[in-house]
Formats: structure tokens, C-alpha cells, sequence
């Protein structure tokens, strides 16, 4: 498979003031993330709020410059301009929010190819209509208001936004986890079925793994700015390997009463990104913690299934394995 999309030790750090008479801080929301995408795959990046998986969409969208490291689109380094947006789009987590309520769903869907290509405005409509039919929508609706659409609806027109310029990567931040259930459902399907036609690739971003045990095939799991747990979905779901990848695990509900799960509770928050805390950032929550993780900073080892983690598990939390089992 070709690589579309490749980060490496892509860092984000941003200052902050701390008055007039101390030095400025840093926050490191993003510390050295080395990941590929493929065309064709979906990567997950899953995670607290707070862990960097934002701030990593704003990196690859190019919203944002990093502070260090590179990012690679289709082998050659990325820069941000007009062919940088035909070839990487974004759909946000608020369909609420991410529409302009003045404007008709057709200008919308019109305004990317408006601004990045010479289309007539009969060339413009007719893509935007085919669009709209692609994502589950009719043509009559082209001389709506978002107001006047469902939550669903809604993000089937930012997906059809996303997709108006015919991008090879699209970063979804968060984009079922404001809507019902079942039509999550939907719309995930929507965008598999899109995926599987245009060949698309997917950086998934999303704290519900449940979710993304249904549409990823990588796994990339962060916690205050670092990768600590790689590999592809099968590799994460079956034999998850960091403590906190494990707790993330058990406690997402499965839709089966009969089904037994062992709960591995995590004491404390996630500590503040102005002040991490010492070696592994990880211990103050974790019950394998010991002097040496207390002390050094755990760094992702080789292989596919890659983590960052002086005690990695071996074990299955949803068949009970034994928690602390480390090797």
C-alpha cells in the first residue's frame, strides 16, 4: 500500500504567560509522535481529553505548524497552501458548530471548489448535488439552512464539505460523538462506504474505543502529548500491552448482559501538561509504578506492536486476565 501521510517525531509545544515577573511556561501537548497512514486505512487516535489528539488533527490539517518534526504527504514534506488542502480536509466533532448558519447548504458545499478551482457555477452545483446524493442527502436540499437539518444530517453535509475537493486523507476529530447512537451507526457506515469508493485515508480521532474497534485498522493511543501504545487494531484489541491502554479497555460497556468485564478503575486525574509529572508520565495512575518509572521516561520499543512501557502486560482484560501481570 502507498503511504499517503507520514509524521515524524512531530512535536506542538505552545508558551505561556505567567505573569509579569515569571518566566513563560511551556505546554508540550505533543512530544515526538512518529506515525504512517496508508491510502485506503483508517488510524485511530484514542485518548483522555487533553492527551493531544487535537492538537495532533490541527498539525496534519495544517492549521498549526509544529514545533519540531516533519510531516510527509505522499512522500514529499507538507506545506501549508492551496495543494496541501486538496489533498488533506478535516470534519469536526460539533455539526452544530462547524456550519455557517447564514449560509444555504449549496454555497457550502460550493465554496471549496470557489475558492481553490475555476469551475463554473453550473459545474459547481452539479458536484455539489452529486456530493450531497453520495452522503445520503437529496438535491432539493441544496436551498436549505443547516438549522433545518438533524444532527445527522448536519454532519453528512460537513462530511460532503470535507470531500468537495476530492482530498486523499480526511482527519475526523471526534465526528459521531455528539450524535445518537443509531445514527452513528449511519454515518460511520457513510464513511466506510466512501473510504472503500474513493480510496480515502482516514486519521480517526476519537476517545470511544468502541467506535474505533468497529472502523480502525492502526491504533495509535496517547496520554498527556505521547504516543505510549502502537500497532494495528487486532494486535490493541486482542493483546493490549500499556496499563493504561488496559484501563481505557475495560472500561468501555459492551451491549451484552450476560457478558463478564473485569473494571480496572484508574485513581487520580490526568495530571496538568504544565507540570508532567517525573519519568513515565503514566505512574502516579498506574498500579504496576515502581522506582524506575518514577524516575525514567519509558520510550516506544520496536516491532508492529510498539509500547512505551517498563512493565508492558500480557493479557486480555475482557477474558479477566490478571491485572499486573507483567513480563
Amino acid at each position: 500500500m502507498t503511504t499517503v501521510l507520514e509524521g515524524r517525531n512531530l512535536s506542538k509545544f505552545y508558551p505561556v504567560s505567567r505573569g509579569i515577573f515569571r518566566e513563560p511556561a511551556s505546554v508540550k501537548a505533543l512530544i515526538g509522535a512518529d506515525f504512517r497512514l496508508e491510502a485506503g486505512k483508517t488510524l485511530a487516535v484514542v485518548g483522555e481529553s487533553g492527551c493531544g489528539k487535537s492538537t495532533l488533527a490541527r498539525l496534519v490539517t495544517m492549521i498549526e505548524e509544529p514545533t519540531a518534526g516533519d510531516l510527509f504527504i505522499d512522500g514529499k514534506q507538507a506545506e501549508p497552501g492551496a495543494e496541501s488542502r486538496k489533498a488533506v480536509q478535516i470534519v469536526f466533532q460539533n455539526p452544530y458548530g462547524s456550519l455557517n448558519p447564514r449560509q444555504k447548504v449549496g454555497y457550502i458545499l460550493e465554496e471549496p471548489l470557489l475558492l481553490n478551482t475555476n469551475d463554473s457555477a453550473s459545474e459547481r452545483r452539479a458536484k455539489a448535488e452529486e456530493m450531497m446524493v453520495r452522503v445520503g442527502l437529496r438535491p432539493e436540499h441544496y436551498d436549505r439552512y443547516p438549522h433545518m437539518f438533524s444532527g445527522g444530517q448536519r454532519q453528512r453535509i460537513a462530511i460532503a464539505r470535507a470531500l468537495m475537493l476530492r482530498p486523499r486523507i480526511l482527519v475526523l476529530d471526534e465526528p459521531v460523538s455528539a450524535l445518537d447512537l443509531s445514527i452513528q451507526a449511519q454515518v460511520l457506515n457513510i464513511l466506510m462506504d466512501l473510504q472503500s469508493e474513493f480510496g480515502l485515508a482516514y486519521l480517526f480521532i476519537s476517545h470511544d474505543l468502541s467506535v474505533v474497534k468497529h472502523i480502525a485498522d492502526d491504533v495509535m493511543v496517547m496520554y498527556l502529548g505521547k504516543v505510549v501504545e502502537q500497532g494495528s487494531a487486532k494486535q490493541v484489541f486482542a493483546n493490549p500491552r500499556h496499563p493504561y491502554t488496559q484501563a481505557l479497555l475495560s472500561a468501555t460497556p459492551v451491549a451484552d448482559p450476560g457478558h463478564i468485564k473485569k473494571r480496572i478503575p484508574l485513581s487520580g486525574e490526568l495530571p496538568s501538561p504544565l507540570k508532567p509529572p517525573s519519568g513515565c508520565a503514566f505512574h502516579p495512575r498506574c498500579w504496576l509504578a515502581d522506582s524506575k518509572c518514577k524516575s525514567e521516561t519509558p520510550v516506544l520499543d520496536s516491532g508492529a506492536h510498539k509500547t512505551a512501557c517498563f512493565h508492558p502486560l500480557d493479557g486480555n482484560p475482557e477474558t479477566g486476565a490478571e491485572v499486573g501481570k507483567g513480563h
